[in-house]
């Protein structure tokens, strides 16, 4: 149950700003908030948050329990590393009508990104790892959601810039923690 509700809000709050996120709320608005783009948003969330929790129990199954810690520790830098790059989307000239190009751009997008690093670390620190593939999808959805409702005019107002460096020091910071940890075992 920890890795379905951490992985959740951690989901969520590193998805808001991402370029997924900024992808849907482009493509909301230029498309006219079609239902079938936010179907595929959210397919696309549950899809990126399987492989990722398959991928994070995986590997974490192969090493033995201090590896798997500094694994975790490895997710959580890389994560923090991409919250920091700044998220940028270039305008559509001329949106696509195909909801398969736009699910496999953002499954594209959302394999690489912070959001699912952070549920490929907690599967690979969960006991049952599709907890917390079911706490990312949710997150991850509810963000495609924010997204898809605000649109791009709308969520570029907010100071995501800055939300998503402190979730970066944040997440730096519990990295080095972890790895330190699995390091010295010192906790």
């Amino acid at each position: 149950m920890d890795a379905f509700l951490l992985c959740l809000i951690l989901t969520f709050a590193i998805a808001l700003g991402g370029r997924e996120q900024l992808i849907v709320a482009q493509f909301s608005e230029s498309l006219d908030a079609s239902p079938a783009l936010i179907a595929t948003a959210v397919l696309c969330a549950c899809v990126s948050a399987a492989i990722m929790a398959y991928a994070g129990a995986s590997m974490a199954a192969m090493l033995p329990r201090r590896a798997a810690e500094m694994l975790v520790a490895f997710a959580l830098a890389i994560a923090a590393f991409e919250l920091a790059w700044p998220a940028r989307v270039k305008p559509m000239k001329e949106p696509t009508r195909s909801f398969i190009a736009i699910g496999a751009v953002l499954v594209a997008r959302q394999v690489g990104d912070a959001a699912r690093f952070a549920i490929f670390a907690f599967a690979a620190w969960a006991v049952f790892p599709w907890t917390a593939a079911i706490g990312g999808a949710a997150g991850g959805s509810a963000a495609a959601l924010l997204g898809y409702s605000l649109g791009l005019s709308r969520l570029r107002r907010l100071p995501l810039r800055a939300i998503r460096i402190a979730l970066s020091v944040l997440m730096f910071a519990a990295a080095l923690l972890i790895g330190s940890n699995a390091r010295f075992q010192f906790l």
